[in-house]
Parts: structure tokens; sequence; C-alpha cells
């Protein structure tokens, strides 16, 4: 086949365009890598762009022995492990109800559910419900809240209303019920859009400093990426991540003569800690996920 003059511009202006904006979505993450590594007071002269200048692992080593940031970190993961997993289960199951066509009274569920993704309850209803819940101040007000997806139900539900009715029909002859066609039958054949909806979910509640904030004031459970929040938000970072390490004075002193650690750069090493661990997640799923993310096109 071959290509007009003005085909070959058309696509090397589109060659061009994603590479540019391949290259600004990806730099600001490998300049905060670089700063990382790189040494506190060479970062503040400048000029520190693709390459650590003077490298440096002071600026992890602080961050790894701080208590505040090793336990947000391992609330994170119970909270993205928990959070997730339940978060797949129930929706799952309720898409699979509303995927059934004899379901009575199912187009007003639908309608009740598709409102909900335009019209929230308000943030003062909500904390007002989580208090009367019993739910403020726990590890719960993290999970239980996510426990239904609308937006992923009708992924689910669209899935599952392209597969064959043969396979039921089948399994009702062998004698399975409802829930054994779904955990035997159904669940194994939908491992694209699980995996796709589960990093979609995971990251989600990897990222989430907002609702903690607003639910929690115990900092014993803030997750990761509140406690970077408070971190961004603050002036006195250094002092309060080196004493968090024993106040160890002849430490302190010595890292203060050196000067290897500034408030920016303990700043990005503790955004990499807490970016890094969820990109790491994507390949695993890579497979599934192009899979996975056309199943929200199909029509029913």
């Amino acid at each position: 086949m071959k290509f007009s003059w003005e085909d070959k511009v058309l696509q090397s202006f589109i060659t061009v365009l994603l590479v540019l904006l391949g290259f600004s979505t990806l730099y600001p993450f490998w300049n905060s890598l670089v700063l990382s590594f790189n040494v506190g007071s060479d970062t503040a002269m400048g000029g520190v762009t693709f390459w650590p200048r003077k490298w440096t692992l002071d600026n992890y080593d602080i961050v790894l022995q701080d208590t505040r940031l090793l336990r947000a970190f391992m609330i994170s993961v119970f909270r993205t492990v928990f959070g997730t997993a339940l978060s797949i289960f129930f929706t799952a199951m309720f898409a699979y109800a509303l995927s059934k066509r004899g379901l009575i009274f199912r187009k007003y569920y639908m309608i009740y559910c598709i409102v909900t993704l335009y019209f929230s309850g308000g943030l003062i209803p909500s904390f007002l419900l989580i208090r009367e819940l019993g739910l403020m101040n726990t590890f719960w007000v993290m999970v239980i809240p996510g426990f239904v997806s609308v937006w992923n139900m009708i992924i689910f539900r669209t899935f599952f209303l392209e597969l064959p009715d043969g396979l039921e029909e089948s399994a009702r002859i062998d004698g399975c019920s409802d829930f054994g066609i779904f955990f035997r039958i159904v669940v194994p054949i939908s491992g694209p859009v699980i995996a796709t909806l589960s990093l979609f979910t995971a990251v989600g509640h990897w990222n989430d400093w907002f609702g903690p904030s607003i639910f929690i004031n115990q900092e014993n459970l803030l997750p990761i990426q509140t406690v970077l929040k408070q971190i961004l938000n603050s002036n006195i970072v250094t002092d309060q991540m080196l004493q968090a390490t024993g106040g160890n004075a002849a430490a302190l002193d010595a890292l203060s003569r050196s000067q290897t650690v500034t408030t920016k750069s303990l700043t990005m090493a503790t955004m990499m800690v807490a970016t890094l661990p969820i990109i790491l997640v994507y390949p695993f799923v890579q497979k599934y996920f192009v899979k996975g993310v056309l199943v929200g096109s199909l029509k029913e």
C-alpha cells in the first residue's frame, strides 16, 4: 500500500505529537526520580534534569526509617488489597444479577444506579452518615463506602450480557445453582475484565488522599497518600522526618553539615516510595488490559 505525501506528512505530525505527549507525561515522573537520588544542596542549585549530578541514598535512608511513613505505607497496602478484592466481589455479583433479563424491576435498578453517577449525596451528608454508622477513625471507612462501583458495575454487566446463554443453561442442567454458575463458570471466564477493573480500583484506593483526610483524624490510621499530602503542605518536613528516625543528635548534625538532604529531595523520595508500588502492578495485568478495556465499548 502506497501512501501519498499528504498521508506521510499527517503520519509524521501524529508521530511527533505522540512523542511530545509521551515525553510531557513521563518527564515529571523521571525528574522526580532523578531528584530523589541527587544531593539536596546540589538540587537547590538547579540544572538537574535527566540524570543525578551527585548521587546519594540519604533521602531514601531517612524516608525508610520514618516509622510514620512505613506505617502509612502498610495501611495503604492493606486498604488497597482489601478494598479492591471486596469491591470487585460485590460489584461483580451486583452486575451479574442486573444482567439477568428476568430480574424484576431491573430497569428501575439501573436507573437508580445511573443517577448516582450524575448526582452524589454531597460531602456533608456523607460525613454525617459515616459518623452515624460509627466508621469515623476506623480502617473500614476507607473500604466499606467503595464496596460497589456503579461505573465498574456497568462494565461488568456489559461483559456478562455478552456471555452465551448456553453456558448457563448447560450448568443448570448439570444441577448448578446461581452461585455455582457465577463462581464456577462466570468468574473463571471473566479474567480480562476482572483484571482491568481490579487495576482501576486498586489505583483509586492507592491514590485516594481526600477521603481519609475528612473521615480520619488519627495519624496512625492515615494512608501514605494522605501523609504525603501533609508533607507537601508542610514547611518543616526535614525536621519532622529526621526526628522520626530516633532523634539522633550526632546523625542530625552530620547530615546538616553535609547538606545532602533538603525538604525537596526528601519530598521527591517520599513521592517515589508512594508511587512505585502501584506502577509495578501494571506489568502483571497488562496482557488482560487491552481485552478488558474494550468491554466498555460493547453494546447490549
